[in-house]
């Protein structure tokens, strides 16, 4: 219904609730109970305070460079309520929340940004359909149409949740992934996180496009804008776009309009491309403030978010320990699985490197 009714075309866009909580649409509000609606806040509210804290042990100097993920965490909880157990989700890099969600840990995403791949070694069973951190921009769609060209001919109920930016749909990865997926009929889910900027470059200069929806309509495929930072909008999204999908009818695309509150990694500065203003401007638009205000006013929310705050830092912090003290994987492991016969040139790094570590020990 809503892929007929929000028409990107003509720009179009699914919205519930405005920025005061207000429901704005109240035919299309997701049936949704009380118990539900608060967990997602509470969810939202983890990731908002993890990824806090993350950006913070990068700036202490104990952690290596992290993308934050600061206003887009209706858009993850969302995705990760309407995933079934045996669906699929390929992450790019600003994913957190769903990957907490299919059972990732932090203390693993720790493990990871901190340049240990133990942190891709996920150990919950189920984060088993879930896959590494994908750096490298726009490849991870085409291993997520592989993954549900796969699942379609083993005919099995799955349906792969692939995540993108903006950025990534300037790619040629991005265009071959939809049109792969839509000629083979597979059972993709495609979002795009709109967050405005490909590092510190705006949407409006990447793209000439009305919108990013549009190119799954070029594709061919049922595509919608959906105002990302609308709890209740994207959890309809989802829950239709995953219905469409499982159900043979073929691959969805999913624009979430949001705003990346922080920088594009801990290695940004957004104050050489961006106004206070302008982001004061989508302060107001804040998902978990919307959704805060919207419990707020039907007298749902009864918890004291201070107390809450403490608790979900306490366990942050907790993860974070273990994963700083973390025991290294050996030496050995980063040079011995490339080549089945190590060459000369990589003998000698590994040679230099070992003296490093020899006149590094020397030092204490």
């Amino acid at each position: 219904m809503i892929f007929k009714e929000f028409n990107p075309l003509k720009d179009e866009m699914l919205r519930i609730i405005d920025n005061d909580g207000k429901v704005i649409n109240q035919e299309l509000m997701p049936d949704l109970d009380d118990e539900t609606i608060v967990k997602a806040y509470r969810e939202m509210l983890f990731e908002r305070v993890a990824d806090e804290m993350a950006v913070s042990y990068q700036r202490q100097g104990r952690m290596y460079t992290f993308p934050p993920n600061q206003g887009q965490e209706a858009i993850h909880i969302a995705a990760g309520m309407n995933m079934k157990e045996d669906d699929w989700l390929v992450p790019a890099f600003r994913e957190m929340g769903i990957m907490l969600s299919r059972g990732v840990t932090m203390k693993e995403i720790f493990l990871y940004y901190n340049g240990n791949e133990q942190g891709s070694n996920f150990s919950d069973p189920r984060a088993k359909h879930v896959l590494p951190i994908a750096i490298s921009i726009g490849t991870q769609y085409q291993h997520a149409v592989g993954i549900a060209y796969a699942a379609k001919y083993q005919k099995k109920e799955e349906v792969v949740f692939p995540f993108i930016g903006d950025g990534g749909t300037s790619t040629g990865d991005f265009a071959e992934a939809l049109n792969f997926a839509q000629v083979w009929n597979v059972p993709v889910v495609f979002t795009v996180q709109n967050n405005q900027y490909a590092i510190s470059v705006p949407v409006a200069k990447q793209t000439k496009a009305l919108n990013l929806a549009v190119k799954g309509v070029a594709a061919g495929m049922k595509s919608i804008k959906v105002d990302g930072n609308d709890f209740f909008a994207m959890h309809l999204a989802y829950k239709e776009a995953r219905e469409h999908a499982s159900s043979g009818k073929g691959p969805v695309l999913i624009e979430a309009l949001t705003y990346r509150r922080g920088a594009h990694t801990t290695s940004d500065d957004p104050t050489k491309y961006r106004t206070k203003e302008e982001e004061a401007e989508w302060g107001l638009s804040d998902p978990l403030l919307r959704l805060k205000k919207y419990m707020d006013d039907k007298g749902i929310w009864k918890e004291d978010e201070e107390k809450l705050i403490a608790e979900k830092k306490k366990d942050v912090d907790k993860q974070f320990l273990e994963a700083e003290n973390f025991t290294p994987y050996p030496l050995d492991d980063v040079f011995n699985y490339i080549y089945v016969d190590m060459p000369d040139d990589l003998k000698r790094q590994k040679e230099e490197y070992e003296q490093f570590l020899t006149w590094k020990e020397n030092r204490k």
